[in-house]
């Protein structure tokens, strides 16, 4: 490698098009395309220790380098399980040192959504390349303002749709593409479940932090509706409504939504954390195809009107996005799930909250 380079300033360039068009450097991403991309988790909650970081022992492109966490506590035991050296540990305050670690080529933002914004802003700025988990942000300007802060940079920006990368999902996509069924006529989907967030300090329950059903788990079949129509919507209605109010005062416990397209087609979207749902069920005018369940961490499965089996694809869904997201990088090629596909389903998100708001009014995109 030219030493004017570093192994950082080469990651950098390589998360835009342009720069690498502008420098030239077949020479330098070729051999690249064999190391390992290190990962920093940005949020040691219950899905970076009980999914992402396990998952990134199963990787063969990406691996877990460091660690970022306003909790002391939870340091040791990471670091002894992980072998992560003091100086791939980080706070949310001094997150921008991070610019100088070359262990550290991604931060992947796993905290809670209110934050997102904040340390993937701080991410991109110290010239490192974005995993951000959904839901991307809190609204539209949060989003944009974590885009513009990745392109600014020229460092690469992913959205953490897991299903997205995985096999039967692709399916599925490949069905509204070509039309396998014929044209799409109606879409219904849903994601939640039947739980309690018992702890007054849960951001679940905590508006300004991303709480409530609809940012939560509402995403799911949002993106669900776009990714089988491949269509964008144009308007939107929507309900949102607690039962439990000692927990849920002031976030969704439940949230219903209809989702309009141009043309014509609508989708029927459900969520809460008060009933299970997990399905996504599309219709077309030669047939149908379903997934149920459709985002579960394992299992997601499906069948169509033909008699065709969509079984469980038997792999680790966080591990294969971040290897696809990390082959991404090292071959220089857009990540399946940009930031703009991430603001896209915040959009909607924000229309269904004004609708409730409006008692049900019809809103425009």
């Amino acid at each position: 490698m030219n030493k004017k380079f570093s192994r950082k300033q080469f990651l950098k360039l390589a998360g835009s098009a342009a720069a690498v068009s502008s420098f030239g450097f077949p020479s330098i991403i070729i051999p690249k395309r064999k190391e390992k991309i290190g990962v920093a988790l940005v949020g040691l909650g219950r899905y970076a220790s009980g999914q992402l970081a396990p998952a990134l022992q199963e990787t063969e492109h990406c691996e877990l380098r460091g660690i970022v966490t306003g909790t002391p506590s939870k340091i040791p035991e990471w670091q002894e399980r992980y072998n992560i050296p003091d100086r791939n540990v980080y706070n949310y305050d001094n997150l921008p040192d991070i610019a100088n670690n070359d262990d550290i080529d991604v931060i992947y933002i796993v905290t809670p959504p209110g934050v997102h914004a904040r340390d993937a802003i701080k991410g991109a700025e110290a010239g490192k390349l974005v995993w951000c988990e959904k839901p991307m942000a809190m609204d539209e300007q949060e989003c944009q303002a974590i885009i513009d802060a990745a392109d600014k940079n020229r460092v690469q920006l992913t959205i953490g749709y897991r299903v997205q990368h995985e096999p039967n999902t692709q399916s599925i996509i490949q069905f509204g593409r070509k039309q396998t069924y014929g044209e799409i006529t109606e879409v219904r989907t849903g994601a939640g479940y039947s739980g309690a967030h018992t702890d007054p300090g849960n951001w679940r329950r905590i508006a300004h932090m991303g709480g409530g059903a609809l940012y939560d788990m509402g995403v799911y079949p949002i993106n669900a509706a776009r990714y089988a129509t491949g269509i964008e919507p144009v308007a939107v209605t929507g309900k949102q409504w607690s039962e439990r109010k000692e927990m849920y005062s002031e976030v969704d416990e439940f949230s219903e939504f209809e989702i309009e397209f141009s043309n014509g087609l609508k989708a029927f979207g459900e969520t809460s954390f008060g009933k299970s749902t997990n399905y996504l069920d599309v219709k077309c005018t030669d047939g149908w195809y379903r997934l149920s369940p459709m985002q579960s961490y394992r299992g997601v499965q499906g069948e169509t009107s033909d008699g065709t089996q969509l079984p469980p694809a038997g792999i680790n869904q966080q591990a294969r996005q971040m290897d696809n997201d990390a082959r991404a990088i090292q071959e220089n090629k857009a990540p399946i799930v940009p930031g703009e596909d991430g603001m896209a389903d915040i959009r909607i998100v924000r229309a269904v909250m004004e609708s409730s708001r409006r008692g049900g009014e019809r809103i425009e995109l």
